[in-house]
């Protein structure tokens, strides 16, 4: 499928619109993929070069995700005009429901692909319908806009709990790939980005945006099956034998967890 790739990234790297001597930079640092800015890294003065570095971006053949500004802002209609004649996958800041999808891929050349980018209480609590909507390649938690909406420190992680539950649930039940997690904001504390990272991991999702190329390798790795849980999936697998029931280690291994087994395994692959 064309956005089979996307679905599996575990990290995705931001680099503003405004800066395209940084595009190929990003391209290459080892993210799964970039996500080029429109948003909240280019300020409104700068939005319409942007718009045309992306252009030009497509145009010589540079692949990515676009994160324009949200539906109905002052800058929206410009942002998805740019995209008119460029398939792509397209973040959407602050979705609230499945209508301002259907209406984002109206616009869009066909095949085009959205991740919603789910940062306020509506979109949180619409998870589920959100995530159900046609044309959805996989949802994006935006902790840093909801803890400012709710008044609430971004680093507390049992703060937004219900929250990363939600999204991660909605897209289960939407039968969409687990979704992406939001940022660190410290960029120079690894160690931060390495429990935030496995946090995420704890909640079930499979990847997590980043802001500069450093966090990339400690994100990828973090969303990586460790040699250790892949020699676990290896011999579940072969433990599980014709499908029945079967103990291992004094534990049951019965089809679910065999089915998370071959899981890891396939991300390992």
């Amino acid at each position: 499928m064309f956005w089979s790739p996307l679905t599996q990234a575990r990290s995705l790297l931001f680099v503003p619109g405004h800066r395209p001597d940084r595009f190929a930079k990003a391209a290459n640092s080892g993210a799964d993929d970039i996500v080029l800015d429109i948003e909240d890294a280019v300020a409104p003065q700068e939005k319409p070069l942007a718009r045309e570095n992306i252009g030009r971006w497509f145009a010589s053949g540079g692949t990515g995700v676009v994160r324009i500004n949200g539906y109905g802002t002052p800058w929206y209609d410009d942002d998805v005009a740019m995209l008119s004649d460029h398939r792509c996958a397209v973040m959407l800041p602050k979705t609230s429901g499945a209508a301002e999808i259907a209406d984002l891929l109206d616009r869009l050349p066909a095949g085009s692909g959205v991740l919603p980018l789910l940062e306020t209480s509506a979109g949180v609590l619409n998870a589920r319908e959100v995530c159900a909507a046609p044309g959805v390649v996989r949802a994006v938690f935006g902790n840093a806009d909801l803890a400012r909406e709710i008044g609430i420190d971004l680093a507390d992680q049992p703060a937004l709990a219900f929250a990363r539950s939600q999204v991660v649930l909605a897209s289960a039940a939407a039968g969409a790939p687990a979704p992406i997690d939001g940022v660190t904001v410290a960029l120079e504390d690894l160690d931060l980005l390495r429990s935030d990272a496995a946090h995420a991991v704890e909640f079930g999702f499979t990847g997590k945006l980043c802001l500069h190329p450093r966090q990339v390798p400690v994100v990828n790795a973090a969303f990586s099956p460790s040699a250790e849980e892949v020699q676990w999936a290896r011999e579940i697998v072969a433990a599980s034998g014709n499908g029945s029931v079967t103990a291992r280690d004094g534990h049951v291994v019965g089809k679910p967890i065999v089915d998370r087994a071959r899981r890891v395994l396939a991300v390992a692959r």
